[in-house]
């Protein structure tokens, strides 16, 4: 298994590192495969410098050892913008006046099933804001309903914070994944970004609940984030090497115009990309999309993304009329496309950076076994 880690190579009392790229199997001292950058801890702050190039290529040479050249497609449905909280960087929060509220009816959400289905999605993911309407005897109800017509498909759910109860009912009536980015490692840089009520350490419960019951779980955060450091992010990449999720979705922050973020700067295009690529190097065997938001930013954004290790894509199974209803941040892309449109534009881009869409449930692969 690939690993990224220091070699010193400083004098006694002014240390200096490689930060190198080796096989878990070579002795810490030994062979490495590459060099890809140095960590200078003389300077305040410390610093680093890496080949991002470098970084770019080896981790899709480690997404192709697991997944060869095929992205997994998972149909997006936001079913409802409800949202009983106040996230500050969220364009559905509860205090924004300006949002067209909906919810999709159970036959709604299995039509969109239904059209998925014929264009070749194998797994259906139901996302919205935290919705008190959808109880947990209607969100069992939806679930059965479509693991019932679709058995041969996953579902995945992200609809936020839970009880453990809740997740087990969910679990049980079929749900095969759980999606709930953590936003942020960093205890301090969570609180700016949400309200008072929402707290760090629930939401790593959250996390944990889901691992133990069984979902394949995915976590995430953005970059560029008000307030985020290199430190922070620090934390983040050491938090997916340590909870080992199926799934973690970096994307980067854009700012929404009714948030208090509206006039911050939103994250950039190149340090998405570098740390999609750590992501990889990191735990080789994760599902990592390449996000929406990438190709807001950058309209060759999602293609980037697959080339630097990425190999989910998420198109939008919602119907076209509530699509400009879920922006989460703003000029969101694919608001108004049919979804066949949508999977054939997602094709012929694939295809461009020598990569195919997969007619496939698109399950994690298990971590290869060190011998």
């Amino acid at each position: 298994m690939v690993k990224i880690r220091l070699k010193r190579i400083g004098k006694k009392k002014t240390p200096f590192y490689k930060i190198i790229v080796s096989d878990s199997k070579f002795p810490v001292d030994g062979r490495f495969i590459e060099q890809i950058g140095t960590y200078d801890p003389n300077t305040n702050p410390g610093t680093v410098k890496v080949d991002e190039e470098l970084a770019k290529n080896l981790a899709k040479d480690c997404t192709e050892e697991y997944y060869g050249n095929g992205v997994y497609t998972r149909g997006l449905i936001e079913f409802t913008n409800y949202c009983k909280n106040g996230c500050h960087y969220c364009g559905i929060q509860r205090e924004n006046q300006e949002v067209e509220r909906y919810r999709l009816t159970k036959e709604e959400i299995l039509d969109c099933c239904r059209e998925g289905h014929q264009l070749g999605f194998r797994t259906f993911v139901l996302q919205g804001g935290e919705d008190p309407y959808f109880t947990d005897e209607r969100i069992v109800e939806i679930v059965k309903a479509i693991k019932e017509e679709f058995p041969d498909c996953a579902v995945t759910l992200s609809i936020g914070e839970k009880s453990k109860e809740s997740y087990e009912k969910y679990f049980q009536a079929g749900a095969d994944r759980y999606l709930l980015r953590h936003e942020t490692a960093d205890e301090a840089h969570y609180q700016k970004l949400h309200p008072k009520e929402l707290s760090f350490q629930n939401r790593m419960r959250c996390l944990q609940d889901l691992k133990d019951i069984g979902f394949q779980v995915g976590c995430g955060f953005m970059v560029g984030s008000p307030g985020q450091s290199s430190k922070s992010l620090a934390k983040d990449l050491y938090f997916i090497q340590e909870f080992k999720p199926d799934m973690c979705g970096i994307g980067p922050f854009i700012p929404q115009h009714s948030t208090i973020f509206a006039k911050e700067k939103q994250g950039s295009l190149e340090d998405t990309l570098f740390l999609l690529s750590m992501l990889r190097l990191i735990q080789p065997n994760l599902l990592i999309p390449a996000t929406t938001a990438l190709g807001t930013i950058d309209k060759r954004g999602r293609e980037l993304g697959i080339l630097a290790g990425a190999n989910v894509l998420m198109p939008n199974l919602s119907p076209t009329a509530v699509r400009k209803k879920y922006l989460l941040y703003d000029n969101k892309i694919c608001t108004g496309d049919e979804a066949a449109q949508c999977r054939a534009c997602l094709s012929r881009r694939m295809e461009s950076v020598g990569a195919k869409l997969l007619v496939d449930r698109g399950d994690a692969k298990k971590a290869k076994v060190e011998v």
